[in-house]
């Protein structure tokens, strides 16, 4: 992939040459054997207002590299550049304003939600790290209309996370991204968890948040039947390397690589 031109606004999230390793040891003295190639050499392009589905089976290195994008896992070579400025070298405290812009949406809805706070808190937390000067009314007012804005009711606030289905506590993790308006959600396998009809609700709730908002998507899933509901472009990832990219249209009616092939094949689709 070409860098963009110096002439040219850079796009929202440029990855370069990514590469994440993690060191083998074996042996009585844990010395280092190997190395494994979570992550390849990965470049892609997220451009803002779009969505790229970032597909491959488990193991792939797809979850990953989304991690990396937000520092939960150190890289070991490349760039991740955000509107041009490379934030894989950032320090916590330098990433930190960024967190706002990128926020992440887990797989598992429940485990990534505090038991112990209710929903009104979880949501509101963000709200108080980010947007400091607003008061207590203000916050509960701004959890009531992301509650709303996602398809649940704003009294549902007062209730703790084991009060909801699978498919509510996605909604609510949803909110809890959104709360700091961000410019790119990362959104990490989050509806494989859920029914299959749960799942195409969930789809269609982020494509229309996108509509609204205008926020970009990197949609990590194993599914090439989910992600053609919701992608303007497909990778496909494969032992750590794109194998097969371009617009979701053309990857998945003609798909040009035998594991791409195999994806669709083993999957079934996905009806709206």
């Amino acid at each position: 992939m070409n860098p963009s031109s110096p002439n040219q606004t850079p796009p929202l999230l440029e990855v370069c040459n990514l590469k994440v390793h993690f060191p083998i040891h074996s042996g009585l003295l844990r010395r280092q054997t190997s190395v494994f190639k979570a992550v390849d050499g990965v470049s892609f392009i997220v451009p803002a207002g779009k969505t790229v589905g970032l597909v491959g089976e488990s193991g792939s290195g797809k979850t990953t590299i989304g991690r990396t994008l937000v520092k939960l896992i150190p890289s070991t070579s490349g760039k991740a550049l955000w509107k041009g400025e490379d934030i894989l070298p950032l320090s916590e405290q330098a990433f930190r304003p960024l967190r706002r812009q990128i926020q992440y949406i887990f797989q598992d809805p429940f485990g990534s939600l505090n038991p112990r706070m209710t929903v009104g808190r979880i949501i509101g937390e963000a709200l108080e790290i980010h947007f400091r000067t607003l008061g207590p009314q203000e916050r509960e007012t701004r959890v009531a209309a992301l509650l709303n804005r996602v398809g649940l009711k704003a009294e549902m606030m007062r209730r703790y996370p084991h009060e909801f289905s699978g498919g509510q506590r996605q909604r609510i993790g949803i909110a809890r991204a959104l709360a700091v308006e961000p410019e790119l959600l990362i959104c990490d396998e989050p509806v494989s968890a859920l029914d299959v009809s749960v799942q195409a609700q969930i789809v269609n709730l982020l494509q229309d948040l996108q509509d609204e908002l205008g926020v970009a998507l990197l949609f990590i899933a194993h599914d090439l039947a989910v992600v053609e509901h919701i992608s303007d472009s497909v990778l496909v990832l494969h032992q750590g390397k794109i194998v097969e990219s371009g617009p979701a249209r053309d990857v998945l009616e003609n798909p040009g690589h035998p594991y791409t092939r195999e994806l669709l094949a083993a999957v079934p689709r996905l009806e709206a």
